[in-house]
């Protein structure tokens, strides 16, 4: 089967395009194969609410439930042995692609329990059983980029695990997230660790950005507020690039490098549009840099596939002019910090939110197989 020519074309650019999605029934079918046949797949991420999505009401797992409910498992242990499975299954999947690029894609992404989002001790401890539950080299962990995630990432690198930092709002948190990581390959490199084999991704997320600031300028009600809308999550992702440009251009990083580092690629998430009156490929044609990953929800990579317009890729001169429309949105009076920190909180709790509606879903099972 041939690659569609617009993911090709993205792929060619130096963006990865991973599926924002994983479930059983995608595996079993071949759907998940097939879209790494012909729209240039090359990885998966998971989170909460996708576990929950795939999980409710499949007939899938119930033969798995039904056997771990019989060995005596409760229903936190059968969650992890359902979600782990699956992206078992997924990075076996990728397996060789993993292998013929050294590490860089085949990437298959794990979240830490999102109810640890604030406790550094138990994220560290949890990230080091996932990652050997899991028992893949291509697996990500996820841990989010909240002020208790941050030295949690340093200890994973330097354990030499590979880490998906997610929840990345603002500029001021993706460069602590970068910070984090090279301190991590620091640490690595003094233990001894293979920095070669250590992978990062930083998760910054864009249209949830939209989203909040729109609201907050459509209140506001000025002709210069409301010019305003649609522009903020594409600015903030390619100020972020700029950012990126920087770091891992830095003597702190060449010295890393020279010891087999490996950059932290952005991955622009969140990349669904939500807003109807904006074009539906809009964070991805708007976002394509070298290097970085765009994970798609497979209704956003079939309209790239279909109609995408990608412009042109991002460079430190486009960073510098996006910074412009920050600054038009804090003096049309939109309180940034406030919009990143409102969305680090609620980005937390949706996720608690879907992991508890998981357990609910699988306890209701857990019961139905007593009975």
């Amino acid at each position: 089967m041939a690659q569609n020519t617009n993911t090709q074309a993205l792929s060619d650019a130096g963006v990865s395009i991973w599926l924002d999605d994983l479930s059983r029934q995608r595996m079993s079918s071949g759907n998940l194969q097939e879209l790494i046949d012909t729209r240039n797949i090359v990885g998966v991420t998971t989170n909460p609410s996708i576990f929950q999505s795939a999980i409710s009401g499949r007939s899938e797992y119930d033969e798995d439930i039904n056997r771990l409910t019989g060995e005596g498992k409760d229903v936190e242990q059968i969650v992890e042995v359902l979600t782990t499975d699956d992206v078992r299954h997924a990075a076996d999947l990728f397996a060789d692609l993993h292998a013929s690029t050294h590490g860089f894609d085949g990437r298959v992404s794990i979240e830490v329990d999102p109810r640890l989002a604030h406790d550094t001790d138990k994220t560290i401890a949890q990230a080091k059983h996932l990652f050997a539950v899991v028992d893949r080299e291509n697996v990500f962990i996820k841990i989010p980029a909240t002020e208790a995630g941050l030295p949690a990432i340093t200890a994973a690198i330097a354990e030499g695990i590979s880490i998906n930092v997610t929840l990345i709002f603002s500029i001021e948190r993706y460069l602590a997230v970068m910070d984090a990581y090279l301190t991590g390959l620091e640490r690595a490199a003094k233990a001894g660790k293979d920095l070669a084999k250590i992978h990062s991704v930083a998760s910054f997320f864009v249209s949830r950005v939209d989203t909040e600031i729109d609201g907050r300028l459509e209140t506001l009600d000025t002709e210069d507020a409301l010019a305003l809308r649609g522009q903020a999550g594409v600015a903030n992702a390619q100020v972020a690039f700029g950012k990126y440009l920087e770091v891992f251009a830095s003597k702190r990083f060449e010295a890393l490098q020279a010891e087999g580092a490996n950059v932290q690629r952005p991955l622009w998430a969140s990349t669904g549009v939500k807003n109807p009156e904006y074009p539906d490929t809009l964070y991805v044609d708007s976002l394509v840099a070298d290097p970085s990953v765009n994970t798609m929800p497979e209704k956003t990579l079939e309209a790239v596939a279909d109609h995408s317009e990608p412009q042109a890729s991002l460079n430190a001169e486009l960073a510098t002019s996006a910074e412009s429309v920050l600054e038009r949105l804090t003096e049309a009076g939109v309180d940034l910090t406030d919009v990143f920190a409102v969305l680090e909180r609620e980005g937390v709790e949706k996720f608690e939110k879907a992991w508890n509606e998981l357990l609910d879903t699988v306890s209701e099972s857990v019961e139905a197989a007593r009975a």
